[in-house]
């Protein structure tokens, strides 16, 4: 598994559903449309919303008033879904398992494991906690934005 972090295609993936769900209708948007609202490149987003169908994501409507629609309520999507339908299971990096009985391979190396899962947990645990209808309620100023990362003073001890 590739270390955890979130890709372009993770990006433009979220970007394009949360521009689905900001619409907030069910009539099929085209690709061109969407690329336009987000400013993403047509031909590669066309490669995530296939992707993003393949998951049960988007539905896709062919022809004249075609294009894609939420699959699933704004309510019932996650971010978690949205990057592990692109980008594949959320973890921290494929560093291995900590050996539950003490007996290391290497000096260390198996507290730093536990410590590298833990985070991919976290990580895992925050995105699967916002769902599209959050994140379109943040963008409409509805509800609150993430607070920025603090500052806890370690900047200034470091230097």
């Amino acid at each position: 598994m590739p270390a955890m972090r979130v890709s372009t295609r993770g990006d433009y993936a979220s970007r394009a559903l949360l521009s689905l769900a900001l619409d907030g209708v069910d009539t099929p948007v085209s690709v061109r449309d969407i690329a336009a609202r987000t400013g993403l490149p047509q031909p590669y987003l066309e490669q995530i919303l296939l992707a993003l169908k393949g998951a049960g994501l988007v539905r896709s409507k062919r022809g004249v008033g075609g294009g894609y629609v939420l699959a699933r309520s704004p309510e019932d999507i996650t971010l978690g879904d949205i990057v592990s339908a692109v980008d594949g299971p959320i973890t921290l990096g494929d560093f291995g398992e900590p050996h539950t009985d003490g007996a290391c391979d290497h000096q260390g190396q198996c507290v730093l494991l536990a410590v590298w899962a833990d985070v991919g947990e976290h990580m895992r645990r925050h995105l699967d906690g916002l769902h599209l209808a959050d994140l379109a309620r943040m963008a409409n100023g509805e509800q609150p934005w993430p607070a920025p990362p603090h500052d806890d003073g370690l900047d200034a001890a470091i230097s």
